[in-house]
């Protein structure tokens, strides 16, 4: 029974990879903004779908943000507890940030875990870049896992308050895993921190 799901599963592979891909993109033909703010922008278009009809597409257009999983020497993370005001409630959050126009990716990482944690790292490795709201929005994150960590001190913007900590992998895991950590940003890094610290990537 395996061996002939093995086998049919192979046919379908094959039989998609032979097929030429359906061309699924959406043309822009006219596009309007809606509402400009200092971080986010909203636009509605008229798009062209594959099939000729023409719909509205609403989307809010974002800078990015990079997103640290800052791992220190004895093998604690460093998140971050902060309100956040569209749901009204705090939240646990790995360090993250806007990057500003024209911003290095990594000199944003670099900048924003010193701000809001007060640390510095030797290194830093590019571990993937997230689209997380892809059906309303253009917004990517960039995740870097830094090391070799130096407190030297937050020095936070003015009207940003929250708290840092330490906090082991495992017991980060299991506040996702029981509802404490929900945050997408940091469920995401904290999956891709366990696969780097078990030597999975």
């Amino acid at each position: 029974m395996r061996d002939a799901c093995k086998f049919i599963f192979s046919e379908m592979f094959f039989n998609f990879m032979s097929k030429p891909p359906l061309d699924l993109t959406e043309k822009t033909i006219s596009s309007r903004n809606v509402f400009d703010g200092d971080l986010l922008h909203v636009r509605a278009d008229q798009a062209r779908l594959p099939d000729g009809k023409v719909r509205v597409r609403e989307y809010i257009t974002h800078p990015g943000a990079v997103v640290i999983i800052p791992l220190l020497d004895n093998g604690e993370l460093v998140l971050e507890r902060q309100h956040r005001y569209p749901l009204h409630r705090d939240f646990y959050e790995l360090p993250a940030g806007k990057i500003d126009s024209g911003e290095d990716p990594l000199l944003c990482a670099q900048r924003e875990l010193l701000e809001e944690t007060g640390y510095t790292a030797e290194s830093w490795r590019h571990i993937t870049t997230l689209h997380p709201c892809i059906g309303y929005s253009d917004e990517k994150l960039i995740y870097y896992l830094a090391k070799g960590l130096t407190f030297e001190g937050a020095a936070l913007d003015e009207g940003e308050h929250l708290e840092a900590f330490t906090l082991t992998l495992i017991t980060a895991l299991e506040w996702v895993k029981t509802g404490k950590i929900t945050d997408n940003k940091t469920v995401s890094g904290l999956f891709w921190a366990e696969k780097v610290l078990c030597g999975d990537w």
